[in-house]
């Protein structure tokens, strides 16, 4: 079949790999509908988080599952299926607890840029639709697999609550759904820091309030102003790197949690800052299979639309230019067709 691979920084390339096979009782194999470029892929492409190469890229996934291994309860042939970029068992304390990102059998799921994906522990990862999607939906139920559900997650921790004034750090596709689920969950309030013009367009779509344009101290000067001096109730933090996160703990108000969800690079979080603005952290690795039900029961019912991310759509074929698009920026997220 053929799959992305990447061979080294900014050498990301369609090769014929082997098809994938059910290797443990509890895998199931799908045939991809649709996949696409993250931007934590980005980090990887960079030449910035290292891995041994060649690599299966991807892990973002939905499609229809074609063959199940022989313990698999609730999966069946013929399901639209959407998954973590996380395997889990979703049975062991951790999953229970609604952190399947951290199950005690996680498993990374990878090398979903591809035609078929074979996918482990699948009862616990894999939700299916209520039936067969037209079209038209797919690309929205694409970005449960990850980044719908992790601007979801980082309004959760966050602690979003009806009426209260958001800030998103981040115009990616994570901050931009971040701003979706924000207003999703009641806020009355959302500052969305953008500098792109067609970024800020589809912020205020999802339901920003304020544009800053701003960054550093300017940026967290804006919020400020925006709030009365105060800052913001909560923040969400969708970048990852030491500035972003400089830039979301000084935008928040005391007793306010930045939920952070951008992979870490170069941050470190200082306690004698939290200690003295009584501002807290809490995100990690988006627990998306926490959230693949209502999600699912949103974007079915065409409630929410968090599809319009997907600014540009390739064939798989032309895998290598979704990445020197997104990271040239000419596109918030690429969608890729096998």
């Amino acid at each position: 079949m053929r799959g992305a691979v990447l061979y080294g920084p900014g050498d990301v390339r369609l090769t014929e790999r082997d098809e994938p096979r059910i290797e443990e009782p509890r895998d199931v194999i799908i045939r991809l509908a649709a996949t696409c470029v993250c931007g934590s892929d980005l980090w990887l492409y960079r030449g910035i988080t290292e891995v041994e190469t060649p690599y299966p890229i991807g892990h973002e996934y939905c499609g229809v599952v074609e063959e199940v291994g022989g313990d698999v309860q609730t999966i069946k042939p013929g399901q639209f299926v959407i998954g973590s970029f996380v395997a889990s068992d979703n049975t062991c304390p951790n999953c229970q607890a609604g952190y399947q990102t951290t199950c005690l059998h996680r498993q990374p799921v990878r090398g979903a840029q591809a035609e078929r994906l074979r996918v482990p522990l699948a009862d616990g990862t894999l939700v299916a639709t209520p039936g067969l999607p037209p079209a038209d939906l797919i690309p929205h139920l694409l970005t449960l697999s990850d980044v719908m559900g992790t601007g979801w997650f980082a309004a959760v921790a966050a602690g979003v609550q009806p009426g209260m004034t958001v800030a998103v750090v981040g115009d990616g596709a994570v901050g931009l759904l971040g701003v979706l689920s924000a207003a999703r969950m009641g806020a009355a309030r959302i500052i969305a820091m953008s500098r792109h013009e067609p970024r800020q367009k589809l912020a205020l779509g999802f339901g920003a309030t304020d544009i800053v344009a701003e960054r550093g101290d300017e940026g967290v000067a804006r919020i400020k102003d925006l709030t009365g001096g105060v800052g913001a109730d909560a923040v969400l933090e969708c970048v990852g790197t030491g500035d972003s996160m400089t830039q979301a703990i000084q935008a928040a108000r005391p007793g306010a949690m930045v939920g952070f969800v951008g992979v870490p690079h170069g941050v470190s979080i200082d306690g004698e800052t939290l200690f003295r603005t009584h501002v807290g952290v809490r995100g990690g690795p988006a627990p998306v299979r926490r959230f693949l039900p209502e999600l699912i029961d949103l974007t079915w019912r065409r409630e929410i639309t968090p599809g319009q991310v997907f600014d540009l759509t390739l064939p798989l074929d032309e895998v290598a230019e979704g990445y020197r698009a997104m990271d040239e920026r000419r596109a918030i997220k690429v969608m890729l067709r096998p």
